[in-house]
């Protein structure tokens, strides 16, 4: 019973050193967020960009899908202790955005805006990476729904909760702003490896 609850624990060395302190390897893909899903209409969908930036602006579905597009290959961690190693991602590099945007010097932080007023913090550093992606496919088809279709942030090195779904927008600010989780309690920085899961103060 233990096991099904809380995964096993691995025997192969190569694969357990792919999995984060304090988690556990799972094949699923659980289904976990605040508030109930969103229903959005491609037709009135849009992403916005704005704050720190010489050009500020807002994308249609259609506009977002022309962008470069590149595929992912990585291991994901929630905060609630399950790894699923081995994912497929594609989407807009996120290169693409900050190209488009003119992100200014002033700009160390980003905040991603979701559906529902959800948003989530991240150091500039740590949003520009090879690996972050604004993600629409996952294991090669359109994201489900529960998962943030149509759209959400994939920030691999950081627990999940800092790769929003349903994201519509990005502001960039000189000054940090906790997001959703971390007014509530969460680590600013969410590193899994130093399980940084809630923080201290």
């Amino acid at each position: 019973m233990f096991e099904g609850l809380f995964g096993r624990k691995e025997k192969d060395p190569a694969v357990a050193e792919r999995i984060p302190p304090g988690q556990y390897r799972t094949q699923k893909f659980p289904v976990l967020h605040y508030g109930s899903v969103p229903r959005t209409a491609l037709a009135t969908w849009d992403f916005r960009v704005w704050g720190e930036v010489d050009s500020p602006f807002t994308l249609t579905w259609d506009q977002f899908k022309a962008l470069p597009r590149k595929t992912v290959h990585t291991d994901i961690h929630c905060v609630t202790r399950w790894t699923k190693l081995d994912t497929d991602w594609e989407g807009v590099p996120i290169q693409e955005i900050l190209g488009l945007a003119g992100v200014r010097p002033s700009a160390r932080f980003a905040v991603s805006h979701a559906e529902q007023g959800y948003t989530a913090n991240l150091p500039l550093e740590v949003l520009d990476d090879d690996d972050v992606l604004l993600a629409d496919t996952f294991g090669g088809e359109p994201l489900e729904l529960e998962h943030g279709w149509p759209l959400r942030l994939l920030v691999p090195k950081k627990y999940f909760w800092k790769s929003s779904k349903w994201v519509r927008g990005l502001e960039f600010l000189a000054q940090d702003r906790l997001g959703f989780w971390e007014r509530y309690g969460y680590n600013n920085d969410a590193d899994p490896w130093k399980e940084e899961r809630f923080s201290e103060g």
